[in-house]
C-alpha cells in the first residue's frame, strides 16, 4: 500500500537541517530515515524509495509512524560514550530465536537479514545500539554466519517451483534458441545512483574516521542497462526523469538501431516492462526482438546485477559529488569503462553460470 507524507514547509525546513548535520556526524542510518521522509514528501512510492535507498518497506513504514508521533524529535540519535552496554544472556537467546524466525516475524517486510536490519532490531527490541562491524562480531559470537539461503518452506514453494523451472527448462531452452538463432542473448535491469554518494568501508587510520563532504541533494541518476551472455557487450542510457513505459521503450528502441542481429530480452516483472504498452511495443517488433521473464522475487538469476554492485563501488561509493552533472559524468565515465572490458562482463556472466550449477557455454 502506497501513501504520501505531507509535511509543512517548515518542517520540510527542518528535515533538510537535520539532514545536514546527520552527513556532518556520518550517521548513516540517520541520513537513510530522512532521505525516506522527504521522497515520500516528494510523492515517491514506498517501493521506489526501498529501491532507491536500499532499506525493507517495513523499516520506512517505522520511520513514518514515528515521525507522526514525535516529529523532529524522533530523528535524534545519541550514542552513549565508551563501549554499548552489553545485551545479557536471556536477550541473546531472545535475539537468537528471533532471527531463527526470520525477518517478517520481527514485523519487517521482507526475507532477509542484514546487518543493519539486526542493528534496527537490536535498537528498538532491547535499547542497545551497536555499529554493524561490532553486530558482525556479536553474531559469529553467539553462531551465526553470514550465508546463501535455499528454499525449503511449504509457502515458499511457488517460488522456489519457479526458480526451479528456470534453472532446469527456461534457461537451457532460453540459452538453445539464441544459439539457433544467432541472437544476442541480453539480461536486462535498472539502477539509481544517488548524487549524496555511498558511504561504504574503507581503510583509514584508527582513530580517524573517513569522511565525505555531501551537498545533500537528494536527486538520483536512473540507468537503463543491457548486457551479451555471448560477446559481454554493455548497452545503457542515463536519463534524468523516472523509470516507465515510454523511457523504457525508448531505450530498446536506440538498442534495436545498434544492431542487426535478433533480440533475446531477459527481464524480471518490473511494472513497466510488463505494462500493455510495453506488450504491445513487443508485439510490434516481434521480428526483432523475443522477451523472456525471470522468476518472480529473484533478482539473484539476473547476472547484470552483479555489474550494479561494481559500477556504484567505482562510481559512487565515498564519492563527492557537488552537482548532479559531476554525478552523471562519473557513472557515465564508469558505464563507459565497463563497455570497453566485454571480458569483465563475460566473468560476470561465468559467475552466474557457476551460481546456476552450471557450466558457461559462449
Amino acid at each position: 500500500m502506497n501513501f504520501r507524507l505531507e509535511i509543512s514547509n517548515d518542517m520540510k525546513t527542518g528535515l533538510i537541517a537535520r539532514l545536514q548535520q546527520a552527513y556532518q556526524e556520518c550517521q548513516l542510518r540517520l541520513v537513510k530515515r530522512i532521505h525516506a521522509l522527504l521522497y515520500l514528501a516528494d510523492d515517491y512510492s514506498l517501493a521506489e524509495v526501498s529501491q532507491i535507498l536500499e532499506i525493507c518497506e517495513q523499516t520506512i513504514r517505522n520511520y513514518v509512524k514515528t515521525f507522526l508521533l514525535n516529529g523532529l524529535d524522533s530523528l535524534k540519535y545519541r550514542r552513549p560514550a565508551g563501549r554499548p552496554a552489553k545485551l545479557s544472556k536471556t536477550q541473546k537467546k531472545e535475539l537468537a530465536d528471533l532471527l531463527d524466525e526470520g525477518p517478517e516475524k520481527a514485523g519487517y517486510d521482507c526475507g532477509c537479514w542484514t546487518t543493519t536490519l539486526i542493528q534496527d532490531l537490536i535498537l528498538t527490541r532491547f535499547e542497545r545500539e551497536y555499529t554493524p562491524h561490532y553486530i558482525a562480531e556479536l553474531l559469529k559470537n553467539m553462531g551465526f554466519s553470514y550465508q546463501r539461503a535455499r528454499f525449503v518452506s511449504d509457502h515458499l514453494g511457488d517460488v522456489a517451483e519457479a526458480q526451479k523451472e528456470w534453472m532446469d527448462v527456461t534457461w537451457p531452452k532460453t540459452l538453445a534458441m539464441a544459439h539457433e538463432r544467432k541472437a544476442m542473448l541480453l539480461f536486462g535491469d535498472e539502477a539509481s545512483f544517488a548524487q549524496w554518494g555511498s558511504l561504504s568501508y574503507t581503510w583509514a587510520r584508527r582513530g580517524e574516521q573517513p569522511t565525505v563532504p555531501t551537498s545533500g541533494t537528494r536527486r538520483a541518476y536512473k540507468v537503463f542497462g543491457l548486457i551479451d551472455f555471448f560477446s559481454g557487450a554493455l548497452f545503457s542510457q542515463g536519463i534524468t526523469g523516472k523509470f516507465n513505459s515510454d523511457s523504457y521503450q525508448a531505450f530498446l528502441s536506440e538498442v534495436l538501431k545498434q544492431t542487426q542481429k535478433h533480440l533475446v530480452l531477459i527481464q524480471d516483472g518490473a511494472r513497466y516492462h510488463t505494462s500493455k504498452a510495453m506488450q504491445e511495443f513487443f508485439e510490434k517488433h516481434v521480428e526483432r526482438l523475443t522477451v523472456v521473464q525471470l522468476p518472480a522475487y529473484s533478482p539473484d538469476f539476473n547476472p547484470i546485477e552483479y555489474l550494479w554492485r561494481n559500477l556504484k563501488k567505482q562510481a559512487t561509493h565515498l564519492r563527492y559529488f557537488p552537482t548532479y552533472e559531476d554525478l552523471t559524468k562519473k557513472v557515465d565515465e564508469k558505464l563507459r569503462y565497463f563497455a570497453e572490458l566485454p571480458q569483465a562482463i563475460l566473468g560476470l556472466m561465468g559467475k552466474y553460470c557457476h551460481s546456476l550449477g552450471t557450466e558457461p557455454v559462449y
